[in-house]
């Protein structure tokens, strides 16, 4: 084509465009990024660092009443949810502010606006056309709530963050990720948590096993966890109260302060012109790409939440990377996704990484299992009445190990380290040979020694996922 303004064009300022922007620019190509709300993306400022924090605040209540058992004697503590959320902001502020300048430092024309496709290699910002190469969408993805009668009373992820009280009784509808873990955190803060998820049992998509043991830590913490159920309507009472009739059996008619919603995310891809210019997109409005983030379009590029695939922040960086690499590095470069560990930052915390039970078994026929419930040291002088739990699953035949599963504290932090054993294909004999670290939650992991083995009954079709 002609001359272009620029080689490339980012739209959106998240972990994914930052990175490909960024790496783009060093590789020596000409590139600019707009934004339409604040640098950071969904991670910094609606998502993993905002609710790292809140995760922390939330912590200290067990702290406080577990130090007990350890001879501190510990005055009525006091909690400012506005101090706590001013914290959080001024946090989230410099990390924008980092990630801007480390754009401009790097080269990169940084935009602030919405950016929307005129054709293949023209976006409009701000009234303004630009021409590029190469355009690539990285605009994250956005919350999903139904609709239902009285929806507009109800919160999400995105404000949930910037309340400027604390509700004492929340409704969380849904049993994802972001559903268990502010379960965790607004009822380690004080409130009185009511979960409400129309499935059979809370984080699908995860290890039977796993689900089941945090559904079951959850219930020990106070929060009540309604399963089969969802919301019929959200009714405004005078008093500002909101009354919310369940749809299960005998669903019950709850009255709280605030009903938040966390039923899953979609592709951030309305009003960006995507069809208009040609752009496949998937069921859920994702854009469609192949290996390499190209789309149907030669010119148009997605990574991250956008495409509707692996929606990790880490996943997303690694995507970016991969796409400058392939438009202006020597060579053609995929993102390599074969073994993405993951955590859930709930009470307490979840990490995993390879395959759950059903998908091992799925593919292998004939699978090892290992597995280790315990309480936590700490928990011996606490008195907390909470257990730890840790899973290992081996392929029979090669005795590979194909996933590792934990519930319990830490567990995201030990969880990276075996990450990486898993990747490289360690077997079980690996595992067993390794010294164990004593006195460790992680010791469990290299000390399993009881097995019970499954094979895939052939003869029952694979119940759904619910």
């Amino acid at each position: 084509m002609a001359s272009s303004d620029y080689q490339l064009f980012v739209i959106g300022g998240g972990s994914g465009g930052v990175r490909a922007a960024r790496i783009a620019s060093g590789l020596g190509a000409r590139v600019a990024i707009a934004e339409n709300f604040r640098y950071g993306g969904t991670c910094v400022i609606r998502g993993c660092v905002p609710k790292k924090l809140l995760v922390y605040a939330a912590h200290f209540a067990e702290d406080f009443a577990d130090a007990q058992g350890f001879g501190w004697t510990v005055p009525p503590a006091e909690f400012s949810w506005p101090q706590l959320i001013e914290a959080k902001n001024k946090e989230i502020t410099r990390l924008s502010g980092l990630y801007e300048n480390n754009l401009k430092g790097s080269g990169v024309e940084v935009m602030h606006g919405a950016a929307r496709l005129v054709d293949a290699h023209t976006v409009a910002v701000n009234g303004q056309k630009i021409t590029a190469e190469h355009i690539l969408v990285a605009t994250g993805g956005t919350p999903f709530v139904p609709k239902i009668p009285g929806i507009a009373h109800a919160i999400t992820s995105n404000e949930v963050f910037d309340l400027p009280q604390l509700p004492q009784r929340v409704l969380i509808v849904g049993g994802g990720y972001i559903a268990v873990e502010f379960a965790g955190i607004l009822n380690g803060l004080g409130a009185r948590i009511t979960l409400c998820y129309r499935g059979q049992q809370v984080l699908r998509g995860f290890d039977d096993d796993v689900r089941a043991h945090l559904f079951e830590e959850m219930v020990k913490k106070g929060i009540t966890v309604l399963l089969h159920q969802n919301v019929a309507r959200i009714d405004k009472l005078n008093d500002g109260s909101l009354s919310v009739p369940l749809t299960g059996a005998q669903g019950p008619t709850l009255e709280v302060d605030a009903v938040l919603y966390a039923t899953g995310r979609v592709p951030n891809t309305q009003g960006l012109g995507l069809a208009a210019v040609g752009v496949a997109l998937d069921k859920a409005g994702g854009v469609v790409v192949d290996a390499f983030g190209q789309s149907s379009i030669p010119s148009i590029h997605a990574v991250g939440d956008v495409t509707n695939r692996i929606a990790l922040t880490p996943v997303a960086i690694r995507e970016g990377a991969a796409l400058a690499n392939t438009l202006f590095g020597p060579t053609r470069t995929s993102a390599d996704l074969t073994t993405v560990p993951s955590a859930v930052f709930s009470q307490p915390p979840i990490g995993t990484v390879g395959l759950t039970e059903a998908q091992a078994l799925a593919r292998h026929g004939e699978i090892d299992i290992y597995s280790s419930k315990f309480r936590n040291m700490r928990h011996t002088l606490s008195g907390r009445d909470e257990r730890t739990l840790v899973k290992l699953i081996v392929d029979t035949a090669s005795q590979r190990v194909l996933g590792a599963h934990m519930v319990g504290a830490d567990a995201p932090e030990i969880i990276q380290g075996l990450a990486i054993a898993i990747r490289m294909g360690a077997t079980k004999a690996d595992f067993d040979a390794t010294v164990a670290l004593h006195p460790s939650a992680a010791e469990e992991f290299v000390t399993l020694r009881d097995k019970i083995t499954r094979k895939r009954d052939t003869r029952q079709p694979s119940a759904p996922d619910t």
